[in-house]
């Protein structure tokens, strides 16, 4: 496919610049339209996907052209979804390691948002992988469910960077910096950090960590308290049946048992089970991958440990993110 879009580039330049006419090879992305899943009658049981690293940044295809961040995608389809008067219940299907504090924290309070003016019941599913932001987001649902073989919990915050001192010394790099205040570097992958910087780093984690266990708490205060929530909240990973044995999580369940019991709480027989998608998208079953979703690829960078659709830059990188 690659080869013959290469082939057939040159033809379209020669055909744009002989006609005057603007050709792009990857499109800007259009609004979303809704899309029937299965199912039938006047309720709408909207299914949206939350896929991968949680970002701002675009999504990558393969072929190197971008889809709207997890973060834009969920907000634009919530709002979406403020307007339609048939739409009856919202499942959210979480596949995600996290991703960046900030990006988790923006899903999390748009959920709520429209749960406020909605007043619809919002379920999180965790099909593979909801962990860190990933399990943070779906803490803003009304139930969390998990699919048998899912994996949730790591509850924490993390940064990570690289000392490159001892590197650069032996192949005799030396580096200089010229600084208004002595902890102007910090953080810097070029000199060991100072007792200060630890511990003004880990004040920085310990509130972010805080707002999550917050979050935690406050989607699970009917069956565990502040205190069992934090002694669960050291990083580690769940299984399904853990995670409902800890009170993680509501049900363990497949996602047509997950559909099938929002139905029956909002004592319908029938409803229709919709999602959003760009115009050319496609989906046929409630088990479609998410359009345009790439898997996640960890990438060591020289100053924090990145992953696809956070772009890499020096300095740190605070995030809810399992990244074994």
């Amino acid at each position: 496919m690659k080869k013959k879009i290469f082939l057939l580039l040159p033809l379209f330049l020669m055909l744009a610049s002989c006609a005057n006419i603007n050709l792009s090879l990857f499109p800007q992305a259009k609004p979303l339209k809704e899309k029937l899943i299965e199912g039938e009658g006047r309720p709408k049981i909207l299914l949206l996907d939350l896929d991968g690293v949680i970002s701002f940044g675009e999504k990558k295809t393969y072929l190197g052209a971008g889809s709207p961040s997890p973060v834009e995608y969920l907000s634009e389809a919530l709002r979406k979804a403020e307007e339609d008067k048939d739409i009856a219940g919202v499942i959210i299907r979480i596949n995600s390691p996290g991703g960046g504090v900030t990006a988790s924290d923006t899903i999390y309070h748009e959920i709520e948002r429209f749960k406020r003016k909605k007043k619809v019941p919002v379920y999180a599913y965790i099909m593979d992988v909801g962990a860190s932001g990933g399990y943070y987001v779906a803490s803003a649902a009304d139930r969390i469910i998990a699919s048998p073989t899912a994996l949730t919990g790591s509850i924490g915050v993390i940064a990570m960077k690289l000392n490159i001192e001892g590197l650069m010394s032996k192949v005799g790099v030396r580096e200089e910096t010229y600084k208004s205040g002595p902890v102007k570097d910090f953080w810097s992958p070029f000199r060991p950090s100072t007792p200060q910087e630890k511990a003004m780093l880990q004040g920085i984690i310990e509130s972010l960590y805080g707002r999550f266990t917050d979050a935690v708490y406050k989607s699970r205060r009917k069956g565990l308290s502040r205190q069992q929530v934090l002694a669960l909240a050291d990083g580690r990973i769940f299984t399904a049946d853990q995670a409902l044995k800890e009170k993680l999580i509501d049900r363990e369940a497949y996602l047509d048992e997950a559909i099938n019991g929002l139905k029956k709480s909002l004592e319908i027989k029938k409803a229709r089970v919709v999602t959003y998608a760009r115009p050319g998208q496609f989906k046929q079953t409630i088990y479609s991958e998410a359009p345009g979703s790439v898997r996640t690829q960890n990438i060591v960078n020289i100053n924090l440990i990145s992953v696809e659709g956070i772009t890499p830059e020096p300095g740190v990188t605070f995030m809810y993110l399992w990244n074994p």
